[in-house]
């Protein structure tokens, strides 16, 4: 049988939003979508309730950030009253539009819009939407929910596993029994920052905590010191959501790719590890490391100018000088692509890359927000 999504489905204009279609527009849009996308839903459907081509400007900016910033997909309807509508939902980088088939318009419409951008980008059906927890359909492969941003997605789909409906749930591939325990019965656990691979911190597990991990989709601990369970961010607000787990070569040591909300430790610092013991200056490799470690400076310079800077030379200039050293450099890269020396392309992309970051900061751009986009792409 075909597992079910679970899919909250909120009303949005713009940045506000809401979870049922006549009341008031007072929540955030990427804050609610935020908390779904960590609470376990299976994707996020939005309905487009702006009143003026402004307002649907607006929208579908805030669509293009939820897709970039979110790992579960976005399904997009309402306001579709031509085909330009559908498309400039599909270019948000959403995975489907959704028609709803009670509307005559929008009904009008599909036939066209599935034959220029595919069935399986555009669908029509009833959008029926059922209360958090409540029953639904047996047949329906969508199910469109209406929860608030504290409903706990995981939860519910234990339960409805328990009760024999097939949903999408996330279990370990390695039982726990095939660990390789210390003399307390626990596990080690390196936490990561799964977008950049920052070490976090390092925290035990028992078996009870690893389970409540992979349902919960938190990271829950055992502390030591305590001797209790102890889920990361009951306290601080500061959960790590998990995105995947792994197990070493000798099975004695786990890693958690974790989104993390606020700092991970409870100094107040992002990082446990920011104690340097010795640093030997070693060039870093990490592209990512490099990108930002540059883009810091760039980004230091223009908030605190420094004389003789070149960087500041060229902010002093403004965008004009900018752009047009850009649009040299590019040149560049071009006519070093030519020179069958290798030597010659490295600097030159090296030295526009400088720019583009000079530009970058110019125009409040990141690097956190080009990769994002990238990795949409």
């Amino acid at each position: 049988m075909e597992q079910k999504k679970l899919i909250p489905v909120f009303y949005i204009n713009g940045a506000n939003a809401s979870i049922k279609e006549n009341e008031e527009k007072n929540q955030k849009t990427l804050e609610l979508a935020a908390s779904y996308n960590n609470n376990g839903a299976d994707g996020i459907f939005v309905i487009d309730c702006s009143t003026n081509d402004s307002e649907h400007d607006t929208t579908i900016g805030e669509c293009k950030e939820i897709v970039r910033t979110m790992e579960v997909p976005l399904y997009i309807g309402g306001n579709i009253k031509r085909l330009e509508d559908v498309k400039k939902y599909l270019y948000t980088g959403a995975a489907q539009v959704i028609i709803n088939s009670n509307s005559e318009t929008e009904m009008a419409i599909y036939p066209e819009a599935v034959e220029r951008f595919g069935a399986d980008r555009v669908i029509a059906m009833d959008i029926t939407v059922t209360p958090y927890q409540g029953s639904f359909s047996n047949d329906a492969s969508y199910v469109f929910v209406q929860a608030d941003a504290s409903c706990d997605f995981y939860a519910w789909k234990k339960q409805l596993k328990a009760d024999g409906i097939p949903v999408i749930t996330y279990e370990s591939t390695i039982s726990w029994s095939e660990f390789k325990l210390n003399e307390d019965g626990l596990i080690p656990c390196i936490v990561q920052d799964y977008r950049t691979n920052e070490v976090l911190m390092m925290a035990y597990m028992n078996e009870a905590a690893f389970e409540e991990t992979i349902t919960s989709g938190r990271m829950c601990y055992f502390s030591r010191s305590r001797q209790q369970r102890w889920l990361k961010g009951e306290t601080s607000g500061h959960f790590q959501y998990v995105k995947s787990l792994h197990l070493d070569c000798d099975n004695d040591t786990l890693l958690a790719k974790v989104a993390q909300v606020g700092a991970a430790c409870h100094t107040g610092s992002y990082s446990c590890f920011f104690k340097t013991l010795l640093d030997k200056g070693a060039k870093v490799a990490n592209p990512h490391k490099v990108f930002e470690d540059v883009y810091q400076i760039i980004e230091d310079r223009k908030l605190h100018p420094k004389e003789g800077s070149y960087t500041n030379y060229l902010f002093d200039k403004g965008i004009d000088k900018i752009l047009k050293k850009c649009g040299e450099e590019a040149t560049e890269i071009v006519i070093a692509a030519k020179n069958p020396d290798p030597e010659e392309i490295k600097y030159e992309i090296s030295d526009f890359l400088y720019h583009v970051m000079v530009l970058m900061v110019e125009k409040g751009v990141t690097w956190e927000d080009i990769t994002r986009e990238l990795a949409n792409r």
